[in-house]
């Protein structure tokens, strides 16, 4: 049995907040995979196949932990079986990365989990880049990708999926070799600077 939880907020209002990246991709991981949500009494949960377990908790971000305590009772999970995917300050927008254990790093649905189940869970952490100057860590969070973030958005979402992918076929040690070392926005640039930097194609010959 495996446990992907995504952190969040319910509702619309919250809905496509930083917040709540650990729902965007726990919502890709679900659509890969063909499941549907159906409440249980601390969240959402969609079960797949080999014991797959994914769920987007109904308790608001603070109180992530007694979600995550009633699943991993409900359907009895370890700890070293659970991954809890979250958004991170600390990471700029186009990287991710996973551990196991250690603190929260002030992310309090983390806090609150590690709280009520001890710290021993694997973290997918999915960075939303810190606030600009001016801008409380409460607000930003709860603040929308913009408009020229959603490319990049799309491509982060999609890896942090694959590293779920990884961590569920092959265990942490290769999830974190697949996704620790990725720079998506950098490639991203990169890939944008090519043909300038080609040059013109040469003409044809005649």
């Amino acid at each position: 049995m495996q446990l992907v939880v995504g952190l969040g907020n319910p509702g619309p209002r919250y809905a496509g907040t930083r917040h709540n990246a650990g729902f965007l991709v726990v919502d890709a991981l679900a659509r890969r995979h063909a499941l549907t949500f159906a409440k249980q009494r601390h969240a959402l949960v969609a079960r797949g196949a080999g014991g797959l377990v994914v769920a987007r908790p109904t308790t608001f971000m603070n109180l992530s932990g007694a979600a995550v305590q009633a699943l991993m009772a409900r359907h009895g999970v370890r700890p070293d079986d659970v991954l809890v995917v979250h958004d991170d300050l600390d990471l700029p927008l186009g990287r991710v990365r996973l551990k196991r254990g250690g603190g929260a790093g002030g992310q309090r649905g983390v806090q609150d989990t590690i709280d009520r189940v001890g710290p021993a869970f694997a973290r997918l952490k999915v960075g939303v880049s810190r606030p600009p100057a001016g801008w409380p860590a409460e607000r930003w969070v709860l603040s929308r990708f913009d408009d020229a973030e959603l490319p990049l958005l799309e491509r982060v979402v999609e890896a942090a999926t694959d590293a779920l992918e990884h961590w569920l076929a092959d265990g942490l040690d290769a999830a974190q070799r697949f996704a620790n070392g990725l720079d998506l926005a950098a490639d991203a640039a990169e890939a944008a600077e090519a043909p300038a930097a080609s040059g013109a194609p040469d003409p044809p010959e005649v």
